[in-house]
């Protein structure tokens, strides 16, 4: 049978396919229970997150397609924070078009300032500028590169 954390790894957030469930760190534990049955902790990226039911779903089907039989829980506390994503999400968010979120202090400069610290994912300048606050969903921002004129979506820092 496989190694858990590779099942979950390869169970993809669904609203950025490139990523794991792992990789984001909505996947806060696992263990497998002396009954056999594995349990798996999950919290949310944001309360109220609509992939949640379908994350659980996923999470089942992959679990029970290796022999497993499981339980998904959800836990809130404490909350998800990007700090959780992997160096290797991070990477996969880039290379997919989205840049990776910055730390909360550079976060807040980029979304308030207009300090041009975001990089473009296209072509690596940091010439960019905020045209919107909310991008593809609500914890993006949509950004547009100064130098190649592409836009792209900035996934905040939470």
């Amino acid at each position: 049978m496989k190694n858990i954390a590779n099942i979950l790894r390869s169970v993809s957030d669904p609203e950025i396919p490139v990523l794991s469930i792992m990789d984001m760190g909505v996947v806060r534990d696992y263990s497998i229970q002396a009954s056999g049955e594995v349990l798996v902790k999950i919290t949310p990226t944001y309360s109220g997150c609509p992939a949640m039911d379908m994350i659980a779903v996923e999470i089942r089907a992959a679990l029970e397609d290796a022999g497993y039989q499981s339980k998904v829980e959800l836990v809130l506390a404490p909350a998800w924070t990007s700090d959780w994503i992997t160096e290797e999400g991070r990477a996969a968010l880039e290379k997919y078009g989205i840049a990776p979120p910055l730390e909360a202090s550079a976060d807040k400069r980029a979304l308030l300032d207009d300090e041009r610290i975001v990089k473009c994912t296209n072509c690596g300048s940091t010439n960019t500028k905020m045209v919107s606050q909310f991008g593809s969903t609500a914890c993006k921002a949509l950004f547009k590169c100064i130098d190649c004129l592409e836009p792209f979506d900035y996934f905040k820092c939470i």
